[in-house]
């Protein structure tokens, strides 16, 4: 099996690099729903605070390569010679996934922070931070359990400055080179 991930910091577009792939008939498995999942399962509201909680306590009971050990039940039932995973943030998850496959290709979407801040704003999603603050700390929390370093590892590098029509070309360019 193939996995290409998908990683990124939060609202750099890693869910349209994805689509452009789920385009083309390839399954996607987002890695973040397992921690919403997760957090809805405990009776919480999936908010920064509680997902936060729950990504943080996934990974002390089960290590650092948790989130990705819960995907590992549905990559088994995919009948799929390829599959692209959304949202690896440590190379311990990256480890998880190299075990399975037999081969790992990892692309990160990158923007300016200003950027995602206005982004992650405008989606509207349960989790979106409501203050720069919220944002900051997020993205600390994000760097500080091992983002930073997948990022450095990255196979390719997407640069999503400009429009949703960029980012959506350049995805749909590169799944039809990967595939």
């Amino acid at each position: 099996m193939r996995i290409i991930i998908v990683t990124g910091m939060p609202g750099a577009g890693k869910s349209e690099v994805a689509q452009a792939f789920s385009d083309t008939g390839i399954p996607i498995i987002v890695m973040g729903d397992v921690v919403r999942e997760e957090a809805r399962r405990r009776g919480l509201d999936a908010n920064p605070e509680n997902t936060r909680k729950v990504m943080l306590d996934l990974r002390e009971r089960n290590g650092l390569g948790a989130i990705a050990k819960h995907c590992l039940d549905h990559l088994r039932s995919l009948e799929s010679d390829i599959v692209v995973i959304e949202g690896c943030r440590s190379i311990a998850e990256i480890d998880v996934f190299a075990d399975y496959a037999d081969e790992v290709t990892i692309i990160c979407v990158h923007s300016s922070p200003k950027v995602r801040y206005t982004r992650l704003r405008n989606r509207n999603r349960e989790d979106a931070p409501p203050t720069w603050e919220n944002f900051r700390e997020r993205d600390i929390r994000e760097i500080s359990v091992g983002l930073g370093g997948v990022i450095a590892l990255s196979d390719i590098m997407l640069i999503n400055e400009g429009t949703l029509e960029n980012l959506r070309a350049m995805s749909k360019q590169l799944a039809a080179k990967m595939t």
